[in-house]
C-alpha cells in the first residue's frame, strides 16, 4: 500500500500532496455544509447560530481550496526523468518535485541537487523561465545570507544529467550551508 504522504522533496510529493488537499477540502466542505443543514432542518430558517459556524468554516474550506488549485498546477518530476537521475541520489543531496512561486511567476522544478557549492535542477515544464527560476533562487539564498553558491536551472535533460555526472565527479567537500538550503529549499516550495 501506498503512503499517503510523502516528505516535501522526494518522488511523488506533489501527487502526494493533491490527494491529502483534496480529502481535507472535501471533509472541510462537507461539515460547513452539515452544520448548515442542520441548523436549517432544525429550526427551518437560516437565522441561527449553526449557519454562522458554518459560514466561519468556510474560511479554512476556502483556504484548502485555494491550496488543492495550487497543487493541481503544479507537475511533479516524470517517470522517466526520474529512472534517468536516481542513480545520483545516493551521492548527491538531491530534490524532487519543487515548485517555486515569486509574485511574478511560478516555477516547476522536477529535480534539484545540490553539492559543494552548486544548486542545478531541471524544469520539465515547457515554457518554464530558467532565467528568472535562477535569479529568485539566488535572491532567496543571498537573503538567508548564503553566499558563493552557482545556481543553474536547465530545461535539456541530456545537458543536466551530464552536469549531473561532471557534479558527481568532484571531490569538493560538503558545503558548510548544506542544511540551511535544505532547509530552504523546503521552506520557499510548495
Amino acid at each position: 500500500m501506498k503512503k499517503m504522504v510523502i516528505p516535501k522533496g522526494s518522488y511523488g510529493y506533489i501527487a502526494s500532496q493533491r490527494r491529502v488537499a483534496l480529502i481535507r477540502t472535501l471533509l472541510y466542505f462537507g461539515v460547513s455544509i452539515g452544520l448548515y443543514i442542520m441548523g436549517y432542518v432544525s429550526t427551518g430558517s437560516n437565522r441561527n447560530l449553526l449557519t454562522i459556524v458554518a459560514v466561519l468554516g468556510c474560511l479554512p474550506a476556502c483556504k484548502s481550496l485555494v491550496n488543492l488549485v495550487i497543487l493541481l498546477r503544479a507537475t511533479g518530476c516524470s517517470a522517466t526523468l526520474r529512472n534517468r537521475v536516481e542513480r545520483f541520489d545516493r551521492e548527491l543531496a538531491t530534490f524532487y518535485d519543487m515548485y517555486f512561486t515569486s509574485y511574478q511567476k511560478n516555477f516547476a522544478i522536477s529535480h534539484m541537487t545540490f553539492h559543494g557549492n552548486v544548486l542545478c535542477g531541471i524544469s520539465e515544464q515547457a515554457g518554464t523561465d530558467c532565467n528568472g527560476a535562477e535569479n529568485h533562487l539566488e535572491q532567496m539564498l543571498s537573503q538567508e545570507g548564503i553566499r558563493n553558491v552557482t545556481v543553474k536551472i536547465y530545461s535539456d535533460p541530456g545537458k543536466y544529467i551530464d552536469r549531473l555526472s561532471q557534479i558527481e565527479k568532484l571531490n569538493a567537500p560538503a558545503s558548510k550551508y548544506q542544511e540551511e538550503i535544505t532547509n530552504l529549499l523546503n521552506a520557499i516550495s510548495i
